[in-house]
């Protein structure tokens, strides 16, 4: 009898002559024990992506075995987070086996498109920083280059959002990575020391010898989750680390009865790899959070070691075979953890590793809020890494002799750049700045600010280490995966091969006024917008009227990404229609999705003005045909490959020198979104790509932000403008909310010069912005034409452009 491999796969009354086909019914009948006809929607997800793993591990062996005969330079991007979202559609794109995937399970009487959204997204990031990740290993892939990503295996992500009365609460996020299809667990076991002494002694020679001792030992476990580049080429492995205890425990106190103390240290251990950031406003969530920061980097310098041993037997050769990309402070221990095998293990000497160290490492930089920049406490570090607590104070001290060497007699300086600052405290991107040879931002302005506002000494000290690489997106994710309709009109307008070389789109600038293209485009806009009107209404009830301006402001609430300004200007629209008996030349839709730090009682606070707004926008009458506001709760990757495609206008309205670079941005303006802006980020260099008149600038510069701050702005200067005044007096009303109350510390902010984002100072030109946005929506070819310059003016926002800068500037592949 032939297996369900071999024989040709009958589907009720089809007969399917795919591989896949038979691939999904072989899973569904050895795996699954089921028959066709008895399988749900999530056991045809299942199986199909268990046939759809089979290619992808045949590519990452054909890989592995390919890098290992060819002994390319290897890219070991290290980063706490990698936003991956779901992968089953990603595959199929990647491997070709899209059509082939569609007809399988059409054949079962499903639906692909319904059922891929049944995923979970994998929880492993936040934000930015790790979908930045995520399209890198993307772009790494498909330009073939041995690129690894490094992270954690988290079993619960950042937390899944509700918003109950208004209000977030947050839920485990649980992605069940033990049921994931992806995750391959590897054999390997690295041993990861944590806590104990050093004791100091002198070798036989007479010379100083440490030794780390009595330490606890953490079990770091491998899982490769394969990443193939599109076409299938190449694929990389994103290697995870999970903490596995030991499986020794006391037995001597298990035997006295003392069950649950018995097994603490096993429970404790496991946790090192439990959930993404834990809070830190306690002791052990910082303890926690600095175990896991070392635990990443300590599996990963293992792994590399061994590689470049099994490869090369030279470690004086490492950097010329290894690089290590620090994606923000998080991994900067990486340098104290190499230094430390160089010297502790390979018994090289300080001199010799120290310019190995250098020259393997390189730091990008993501932030310009300095309390977003991490320090660590010395005696924390001391108790937890009590080697790498003694290797901290060589380097600072050794870093002070450079400084001062090249500065004599400025102790300002010293004190200023020293790696352990004057309290104790180890500063994480001066450590990473001392210890890489390359120290990027991630836009052009952000990187200005780097070498002039935020580190100018070290500019100064180290010049040729500073550069700019400004971010991109992968295309295969926001455009070939999330957007297939203006996918398929590249291909049939440029050729399928666009999805590699992105440069071609640059050829429909010259048809923006052509109107058969306008009338394309605006037909794949709206035909995006009632896939999303018809998401939202599925899951929420919530109805919209796809002929507004859709406009979209998803990502992390943070006060300096101005979420309230946002919601001062919709206040602004409602009461201009309820007491002014205003009609919008345009009718808009403002929609909002993102998430609040657990313990950002502010940010907390502006999710529920959002929803307090949007649900008094909702009940009133005047306003249906008008303008509708609604939060679209737990904000994740699946939900923006909706609503980006969807966007008419895109919120990018930082304060000016806050944000340092923007991806949302990026995927929004490649859509077909006009974006209202500041000039900050890469806005900027959009702005510059895409022609001023067809970005709305908005909003003071950082030069006139920085004179405010200096000044001291009064705010009731900005006060004095009726439109802004109301409202912000419409917080305290009772207009929102039955306790005027409410949203008092809010208006307080706005009302006080310790607004340090400048919220009233920029009301005033959004809300004439956003009114020649509403006038220009009225005339849809010019709206139109401005979208296909956005669309064919982005290709320098790939990340597949910015990966190259790196392999050849700072990798030098």
């Amino acid at each position: 009898m032939p297996t369900p491999e071999s024989a040709t796969p009958v589907i009720g009354q089809h007969t399917v002559t795919s591989t896949l086909a038979a691939r999904l019914i072989q899973q569904l009948h050895d795996r699954l024990g089921l028959l066709p006809n008895q399988a749900s929607a999530h056991d045809v997800v299942h199986a199909l992506s268990l046939a759809v793993r089979t290619p992808l591990i045949d590519g990452l062996i054909n890989t592995q075995q390919r890098q290992q005969q060819q002994k390319p330079k290897r890219i070991y991007y290290l980063s706490m987070e990698f936003l991956i979202g779901q992968s089953l559609l990603n595959n199929l794109h990647a491997l070709g086996l899209l059509a082939e995937a569609r007809e399988a399970v059409a054949a079962l009487g499903f639906d692909l498109d319904d059922l891929v959204q049944l995923e979970p997204d994998a929880a492993l990031g936040n934000g930015g920083l790790g979908r930045l990740a995520a399209c890198f290993i993307d772009s790494m892939a498909t330009q073939n280059m041995a690129g690894i990503g490094c992270g954690i295996r988290y079993e619960y992500g950042l937390f899944r959002q509700e918003i109950i009365q208004g209000q977030q609460i947050e839920h485990p996020d649980n992605w069940h990575p033990e049921e994931s299809p992806w995750l391959i667990e590897r054999s390997t076991r690295h041993l990861i020391p944590i806590y104990g002494k050093v004791d100091v002694t002198e070798d036989l020679a007479g010379n100083y010898s440490p030794m780390w001792m009595d330490w606890k030992i953490l079990i770091g476990v491998p899982f490769d989750l394969p990443i193939a580049g599109y076409g299938g080429e190449t694929v990389n492995p994103l290697r995870l680390y999970a903490a596995q205890a030991s499986n020794d425990f006391d037995m001597q106190i298990f035997n006295s009865g003392d069950y649950l103390r018995a097994v603490e240290a096993k429970i404790a251990s496991e946790n090192i790899s439990k959930v993404l950031y834990p809070s830190d406003a306690f002791d052990a969530g910082r303890e926690l959070r600095l175990v896991q920061e070392y635990f990443l980097v300590a599996c990963t310098l293992r792994d590399i070691m061994q590689t470049f041993q099994d490869q090369q037997s030279d470690i004086h050769q490492l950097p010329q075979h290894v690089a290590i990309q620090l994606n923000d402070t998080h991994p900067a221990l990486a340098v104290v953890e190499l230094l430390r095998m160089l010297v502790d293990e390979h018994d090289i000497a300080w001199d010799e590793a120290w310019p190995l160290v250098i020259q393997t490492c390189a730091y990008t930089n993501h932030t310009l809020l300095p309390e977003a920049l991490e320090c660590w406490s010395l005696s924390l570090i001391s108790h937890v890494l009590p080697r790498h607590a003694q290797l901290i104070a060589e380097i600072d001290r050794r870093f002070l002799l450079e400084v001062q060497s090249k500065w004599p007699n400025r102790d300002d300086l010293v004190s200023k750049m020293r790696i352990i600052s004057d309290q104790q405290q180890v500063r994480m991107a001066h450590l990473a700045i001392v210890g890489s040879h390359s120290v990027n931002g991630v836009a052009a302005l952000h990187s200005e600010l780097v070498k002039t506002e935020l580190v100018p000494e070290f500019a100064q000290l180290y010049p040729a280490r500073f550069n700019n690489k400004t971010n991109g997106v992968t295309i295969r994710r926001w455009i070939h995966q999330a957007n297939p309709s203006l996918s398929q009109l590249f291909a049939d307008q440029l050729g399928p091969d666009w999805v590699r070389d992105y440069a071609r789109v640059q050829q429909l600038d010259a048809l923006a006024d052509d109107h058969d293209m306008q009338a394309q485009i605006a037909h794949i806009k709206r035909a995006n917008k009632i896939r999303l009107a018809d998401q939202l209404y599925s899951q929420y009830r919530l109805t919209l009227d796809v002929d507004s301006i859709f406009d979209v402001q998803c990502k992390r609430i943070h006060e300096y990404k101005r979420q309230l300004l946002n919601v001062l200007h919709v206040i602004d629209l409602y009461l201009r229609i309820t007491e002014d008996g205003e009609q919008l030349a345009s009718a808009r839709t403002h929609l909002f999705a993102g998430k609040a730090a657990p313990g950002y009682y502010t940010a907390k606070l502006i999710i529920h003005l959002i929803n307090a707004v949007a649900a008094k926008i909702q009940r009133d009458p005047r306003c249906r045909d008008q303008l509708r506001m609604a939060f679209l709760p737990d904000y994740r990757v699946s939900m923006a490959e909706i609503l980006i495609p969807a966007a008419d206008v895109s919120e990018q309205i930082s304060t000016a020198g806050m944000e340092a670079s923007g991806t949302g941005n990026m995927k929004f303006a490649m859509n077909g979104a006009l974006t209202i802006g500041t000039l900050d980020g890469a806005n900027i260099e959009i702005r510059e790509a895409v022609g001023e008149d067809y970005f709305y600038t908005f909003g003071n510069t950082v030069q006139q932000i920085r004179a405010l701050e200096q000044s001291g702005h009064d705010p009731l200067v900005f006060l004095q403008d009726p439109h802004l005044k109301r409202s912000v007096d419409a917080l305290t009303s009772g207009l929102f909310d039955t306790d005027p109350q409410t949203f008092m510390p809010l208006a307080n902010i706005l009302r006080s010069n310790q607004d340090r984002y400048f919220h009233l100072a920029d009301f005033a030109d959004y809300r004439a912005t956003h009114q020649r946005i509403t006038n220009d929506y009225a005339h849809p070819e010019r709206w139109t034409k401005a979208c296909i310059h956005n669309i064919a003016r982005m290709q320098h926002f790939s990340s597949d452009r910015s990966i190259a800068e790196y392999a050849t500037e700072i990798w030098h592949l």
